[in-house]
């Protein structure tokens, strides 16, 4: 079988991102070499647990490592202080040590929320990532952010803790409904309209054989993306410029995600998508980027099935949309920083957006 390995570098906490099938059946084997102890934790969600877990645990007896686990909810709704509490007692009632390890089996949700506990528990224990599916390939489980969320808006509370490992296995995107395959998606292709309008490219040629279980082209896009972020994070860990960049889309979906409470109504990807669009759209509309590239990015969203307008079963607002981004994570001395585009592969930050543009292109996208 074939897997691709990349390193993310950060001096004395880099890390390897290994890609391919197979990965959950020989994790103990892989995990082995970093870790400090012979001591692992499993945390998953019922969705996964019957699908991977047993398979998991036995790589861990197969290596010589001694386990316990826990199973959660599945669901956006996990990722709270609720959860977590939950979480770091399991932890807690299993006699965990520092030299245990946390590994996260699972979406970007028990990820980001396993990452947490790892963060605080002890101040700090060592984690893995084996992210299960595709958003969480290609974005959440690289790069060490971690985090909640709370009913003022998504990853308000978090930190930055690096994993000491992430398994990519391509394998388990078989699995997954065609709806998350998508969402998934969305995330690749923001790769491309950062900074790799060749990627793009293959996209439009390829992308259909990612989403329909290409082994090939599905390891391709999930290395291609994790080498993009893994160049960003490396360059810029803990998001004081460059590393912003893996926003776009964010700030209109982040408030996407918010205005249906977080719910399966509009998913992270799906949100992204439509994020990506608004955000390609006001550059236009700012004489940035041409008409053209947004026309492009809509539609090869729209070819391969993912949203790029609001759905239509809630009536949307404008004015609360711009109070959620209000309260965003990149938002400094009340100002929101924006990922905008000169066009597909050329992003950029800025500060610099006219209120009433941005209100503008949310009434058309509301209306």
């Amino acid at each position: 079988m074939t897997t691709d390995t990349l390193t993310l570098d950060l001096g004395e906490r880099s890390y390897d991102i290994h890609i391919g099938t197979g990965l959950v059946d020989r994790a103990g084997t892989l995990m082995r070499p970093v870790m400090r102890g012979s001591r692992a934790f499993v945390v998953t969600d019922d969705t996964v647990a019957p699908l991977y877990l047993d398979r998991l645990l036995a790589s861990l007896d197969a290596a010589g490592i001694t386990h316990g686990h826990t199973i959660l909810p599945h669901g956006e709704h996990t990722k709270s202080f609720a959860h977590l509490e939950a979480l770091i007692e399991a932890l807690l009632d299993a006699r965990c040590e520092r030299s245990t390890t946390l590994v996260a089996l699972g979406g970007g949700v028990i990820g980001d929320l396993a990452g947490f506990a790892a963060a605080i528990l002890q101040r700090g224990i060592d984690f893995v990532q084996v992210p299960t599916t595709l958003l969480a390939q290609v974005d959440s489980s690289v790069g060490g952010k971690t985090g909640i969320n709370t009913r003022h808006g998504k990853n308000l509370v978090g930190a930055f803790h690096q994993p000491r490992l992430v398994l990519a296995d391509t394998g388990a995107l078989a699995t997954l409904p065609r709806r998350e395959v998508l969402a998934g998606y969305g995330e690749v292709v923001k790769y491309g309209v950062i900074d790799d309008e060749g990627f793009f490219a293959w996209l439009e040629a390829e992308g259909t054989r990612v989403i329909d279980g290409d082994e090939a082209a599905r390891r391709h896009a999930v290395a291609v993306s994790c080498r993009a972020k893994a160049r960003i994070v490396a360059a810029d860990e803990r998001e004081g410029g460059v590393r912003a960049l893996l926003n776009l889309g964010h700030t209109f979906g982040h408030a996407l995600e918010a205005e249906v409470g977080f719910s399966d109504e509009v998913l992270h990807g799906e949100a992204v998508a439509i994020g990506m669009v608004m955000a390609m759209t006001l550059s236009a509309r700012l004489g940035l980027a041409p008409q053209a590239d947004v026309e492009r990015l809509a539609r090869h969203l729209e070819a391969v099935g993912l949203p790029v307008r609001l759905p239509g079963q809630r009536r949307w607002d404008a004015d609360r949309l711009l109070h959620h981004m209000a309260g965003d994570k990149k938002v400094k001395d009340g100002t929101v920083t924006f990922v905008l585009a000169r066009g597909i592969g050329a992003s950029f930050l800025t500060r610099e957006v006219p209120a009433e543009a941005l209100r503008a292109m949310l009434l058309d996208f509301t209306g």
